[in-house]
């Protein structure tokens, strides 16, 4: 299954011809494509040895981590999202990056010290999870 977000099958088929070849992805499809869940994984590891390291600016070094990975998150879609003679999936590039901040802000990270952030980190995790796999993006 290809990691692109398909609105409809494209015209030539192909590897990116949809779910069991054909048809737009489903809510379910789609949600599984948006979360980055390989990038939010390494960010569970690298969180764990933040916590884990002693003598270290540990908020500075999330913050930084942060940063690398709504990088890597874009890298990361943009590579596994490419389809020859198909223009780059920048609007569920984008939405992916997005799915990757509200995971570490929902996880607390960088973020722990902001007043009601396990509250507020879970309820936009909640109604983003629930929501974002309603859109389609245009290049799909």
């Amino acid at each position: 299954m290809s990691r692109r977000v398909l609105a409809a099958a494209p015209a030539t088929g192909g590897r990116d011809a949809g779910p069991a070849g054909g048809g737009a992805d489903t809510y379910s499809d789609k949600l599984l494509k948006y979360i980055p869940a390989d990038v939010v994984g390494a960010w569970v590891a690298v969180t764990g040895l933040v916590a884990s390291a002693k003598d270290v600016p540990q908020q500075t070094v999330l913050w930084v981590a942060f940063a690398v990975g709504l990088g890597m998150t874009a890298w990361w879609t943009l590579k596994q999202t490419a389809a020859p003679g198909r223009p780059p999936a920048t609007g569920q590039t984008v939405i992916s990056t997005v799915s990757f901040a509200v995971w570490v802000f929902a996880l607390g990270g960088p973020f722990k010290d902001i007043p009601g952030q396990p509250l507020y980190g879970s309820l936009l995790l909640i109604f983003y999870t629930l929501v974002v796999a309603r859109i389609t993006p245009k290049e799909g």
